[in-house]
């Protein structure tokens, strides 16, 4: 398949979620409500303000002369608590220092330009052995990203930095940019590239030594970003735990349960406990059941990942598994899933190898794309809108999970099959080491 029908395919997915998206969120009163969280809290830093604090974020605001939108900070259950860490204000602060126009303006730009820069580099690592495959999900994964851009959410630009470094450091190229957008990424939201660099730090010495220069330089960033908020916020800290608190609080906006002010919307919460919710919507039981669940599947990947050598192929089955287990062990919505490029070359590799293995994938791979995409979620939500699970019996609550909340049982199918399959690598690629070594002597 020829360059130029790979751009132009990956051009025309990606400009429905742009058509669709951005003029929704130019809809809103005042603007793409996820960028103007950070805009105006870095704004209000920058102008000697606690951008932790409701009441000064809120004057920032007024200063200028802005439209509050609904759900804002009136209300105490508003996506405009402050939530990020220090080191999101170093990133933003060249936007923030612009007119609110231009810097929307060049933020969706920088979405855009980000996530095609990522899928291309997912397709052509794919197409040496599936081409066909490859395109067609990063294509679905394009298609579906409205409310991202909508909101003007900096997942987008985070999955797409993670995804790019993943690129450079399995391919040994360009490292640098590898290294910068996994940084930039940690900087924005570390949740989603956490299990990534772990993933680096045990996978053997070169790509420990990618994440150990990320950490350097992150941790440089990050003390400079402390200290620059501690001089005029030193309780950001209490502050920012505040915030969170208020936005996990039971029916709010990060409540996974069932109950939520989201929680039938194309932007639930799509972890484990969102699933386990539907069973009985209590913390104290959906909360251990998933960090035990995502726990066995973290240690085996870590486990994995120390006793295998580090090649192309099995890095990339690694990764598959990274992207949705990432999504089940902490707080992410459906635009973080666009991680799920990462699965793109190993799905590739699969279908490439196998009928029956290489469908299994396919499946696993799509369908997850399906039901953390914005336009079948819509879709399900509209369907599922007067569901009422508070009067159902256990049995019910079950055979109603996969119909509420299908997008964590699909994750969680696809974490579990990748995990497998870079089990089953790591494996071969011990034994054929082994039997190279006494072939040696």
């Amino acid at each position: 398949m020829k360059r130029r029908w790979i751009v132009l395919l990956l051009l025309v997915s990606i400009a429905i979620s742009i058509s669709w998206g951005v003029p929704l969120g130019r809809s809103i009163p005042g603007g793409t409500n996820d960028l103007q969280v950070i805009y105006y809290a870095a704004r209000c830093l920058i102008g000697h303000g606690d951008p932790y604090q409701l009441s000064q974020l809120r004057a920032v605001y007024a200063a200028a002369e802005k439209v509050l939108p609904p759900n804002s900070i009136e209300r105490p259950q508003a996506v405009t608590y402050f939530i990020y860490l220090p080191p999101t204000f170093i990133a933003i602060a060249p936007l923030s220092v612009l007119p609110w126009g231009v810097a929307d303006a060049l933020w969706i730009v920088l979405l855009a330009g980000t996530l095609f820069a990522a899928s291309f580099l997912m397709v052509q690592e794919g197409m040496h052995v599936a081409p066909g495959i490859s395109l067609l999900l990063a294509c679905l994964v394009l298609a579906n990203c409205e409310v991202g851009f909508a909101l003007g959410n900096a997942a987008v630009l985070v999955t797409s930095f993670c995804t790019i470094a993943a690129w450079c450091f399995v391919e040994e190229r360009y490292l640098w940019v590898g290294i910068a957008s996994l940084v930039l990424a940690f900087a924005f939201k570390p949740h989603d590239a956490i299990l990534f660099w772990i993933y680096l730090l045990l996978a053997g010495s070169l790509p420990r030594r990618r994440a150990l220069q990320s950490l350097v330089l992150g941790m440089g960033i990050g003390l400079a970003a402390i200290l620059w908020v501690s001089a005029v916020a030193p309780h950001w800290l209490e502050e920012w735990r505040a915030n969170v608190a208020a936005l996990e609080a039971p029916g709010s906006l990060s409540d996974p349960g069932p109950s939520a002010e989201k929680g039938r919307s194309a932007g639930l919460v799509i972890d484990l406990q969102a699933a386990v919710s539907v069973l009985k919507d209590d913390p104290e039981l959906y909360n251990p059941v998933s960090y035990a669940t995502c726990g066995v599947l973290v240690l085996i990947l870590c486990v994995t990942a120390m006793r295998t050598r580090f090649t192309r192929e099995t890095a990339w089955f690694a990764l598959a598994a990274v992207g949705p287990l990432t999504m089940l062990a902490t707080y992410h919505r459906p635009y973080d899933a666009k991680i799920l490029l990462l699965a793109i070359p190993g799905c590739a590799r699969l279908w490439s190898k196998s009928a029956k293995t290489g469908g299994i994938a396919l499946f696993l791979t799509t369908l997850a794309m399906v039901l953390t995409a914005d336009l079948p979620l819509a879709a399900l939500s509209d369907l599922t809108a007067r569901v009422d699970v508070s009067k159902s019996g256990i049995l019910e609550r079950a055979m109603l999970m996969p119909v509420i909340r299908p997008a964590p049982l699909a994750l969680l199918a696809m974490a579990v099959f990748y995990l497998w399959v870079y089990v089953q690598q790591a494996g071969v690629e011990r034994t054929s080491r082994k039997f190279a070594e006494a072939s040696a002597m």
